[in-house]
């Protein structure tokens, strides 16, 4: 069937079922086969165990249930969907489960009454949540290992204003790590999209003409493209009731719709939807960044600043002691950074240019690889032949350990800016200075100088905006293996 006609057909939009082309193979299907077979063995191991060692029946009864409630509640919890959203289940919500299951086992313990095995059977679990965790974690990285080689994908058919179809394709097209594609648009109104982009049919701009025209030209477009599910980015031309309508039509065609609000990088755990009045409502949590977690932060940073500074205390004698001896000149430079609102401190570093080497920038301006405020040169002339040895494995920023301990840094943050870059910051740049620079952060395990200006602030907000303990502890795992490779450092 043409585009013309599939659009405009007349056709009645709940005729037929619709049936989704999933791209995503049966490699990515049977991982949630593969979660399930995990599961039960997993809740079969301390049922064997109990019937084996000739089993105190409050034992049996305990394992029974466990090997029961166990897939039930991954069932509940949606844990075996198709590879396709098995990302969306992390260890933590593994965890989360777990503690449910040990919490029925524990109410049911209670109900049998006393008895010899209780403790046995709960120590019995710990295999449960091992290999659960074990094996969704094996399942998050072949699947995107999968995306990467544009394998395991959604087929996305995007629905919105010309500008805001941009956005979302430009959006989904900068990471790799997600399961969605592309494949056409359906713009609401006659304003322009990209050349890339496939137009099967376009929307009118009235809200009133809508509901009649829009179920036929969006469900057309999902049979020409075979597309799996449909973004709907929302707008003043595309939400209200004319989303419902358009809702109800691809529901009823058994076609998933996600709704885009036009927020981006806010991290799901600060989400909450609710409802009034029959609005439904999206709830953004702020921030962490006062309280507890703040005054939690701050301790952390200080007694892990110390406990650093004496493990690595050798490390810092004999780096010293190499840069004093191996070029003219004091073995720590001292350097002016910008902290948290916009305060001024004084950085240690170990000396890795020549003496005087800030003086030399001026001559060097012309030759700035980086295309923000920061000076970057692969081959600066002012490095000294240890200097490049330390700057490539971030030896010289150990001396920051000390800045850390005196309230000037923290240990995660963004990166610390010299007064002259922040002179240039816009309103969006300047949010970077709203938390106190890192030791390490986003920006230095995820390509540091290699990354662009835009890419350094984008990562810099992203932490900013959704700080957490977990993933500090993220980046300081990820920092062990930045400093080894030493990619992106000069």
């Amino acid at each position: 069937m043409g585009r013309s006609t599939s659009v405009v057909s007349g056709q009645a939009p709940f005729s037929t079922p619709y049936t989704p082309v999933h791209r995503e193979g049966s490699r990515a299907h049977g991982y949630g086969a593969l979660s399930v077979c995990v599961d039960l063995a997993g809740a079969a191991l301390p049922m064997t165990a109990a019937v084996l060692r000739g089993g105190e029946p409050r034992a049996l009864l305990l394992t029974g249930a466990a090997a029961v409630l166990w897939p039930l509640i991954g069932v509940a919890s949606n844990r075996y969907a198709s590879g396709i959203r098995a990302d969306t289940v992390d260890l933590r919500a593994v965890l989360r489960d777990w503690l449910i299951l040990v919490g029925a086992l524990a109410v049911l313990s209670v109900l049998c009454g006393p008895g010899e095995g209780h403790i046995e059977a709960f120590t019995a679990l710990l295999p449960v949540l091992i290999l659960t965790a074990a094996c969704q974690k094996v399942i998050r990285r072949r699947l995107r290992a999968a995306r990467r080689d544009a394998r395991a994908l959604r087929r996305v058919l995007v629905v919105g204003e010309g500008s805001l179809v941009d956005a979302v394709v430009a959006q989904l097209a900068q990471r790799t790590d997600h399961g969605y594609v592309v494949v056409g648009a359906c713009p609401v109104g006659a304003a322009p999209v990209s050349p890339g982009v496939t137009v099967c049919a376009r929307l009118t701009g009235e809200a009133s003409q809508a509901p009649e025209t829009d179920a036929m030209g969006v469900l057309g477009a999902l049979d020409e493209l075979a597309a799996d599910v449909v973004f709907v980015a929302v707008s003043r031309h595309m939400s209200g009731e004319r989303l419902r309508r358009l809702s109800w039509a691809l529901h009823d065609r058994g076609c998933p719709l996600v709704v885009l609000p036009g927020i981006v990088d806010v991290a799901r755990r600060r989400l909450r939807a609710v409802s009034a009045a029959g609005l439904t409502m999206l709830h953004i949590a702020p921030p962490a960044r006062h309280g507890m977690p703040a005054l939690f932060k701050a301790v952390v940073d200080r007694v892990g600043a110390l406990l650093l500074l004496l493990l690595l205390s050798p490390v810092l004698v004999a780096v010293g002691l190499a840069v004093r001896l191996s070029s003219p000149g004091p073995a720590l430079y001292r350097q002016t950074r910008v902290g948290r609102y916009n305060t001024h401190f004084s950085m240690w570093k170990f000396r890795t240019m020549v003496v005087g080497a800030d003086r030399l920038k001026s001559e060097l301006e012309a030759a700035n690889e980086h295309d923000g405020h920061m000076f970057k040169m692969r081959c600066d002339p002012r490095i000294t032949p240890i200097g490049g040895f330390l700057r490539r494995h971030s030896l010289d920023e150990l001396p920051q350990l000390f800045n850390v301990l005196l309230g000037h840094m923290s240990l995660v943050g963004p990166r610390p800016p010299l007064p002259e870059e922040v002179v240039k910051y816009n309103p969006v740049e300047s949010r970077r200075l709203s938390v106190k620079p890192g030791l390490t952060g986003l920006w230095q395990v995820s390509g540091r100088a290699d990354l662009s200006w835009n890419e350094t602030v984008a990562l810099d907000l992203r932490y900013i905006d959704n700080w957490s303990l977990a993933g500090d502890v993220n980046v300081m795992a990820r920092t062990v293996r930045a400093v080894l490779d030493g990619q992106g450092a000069y």
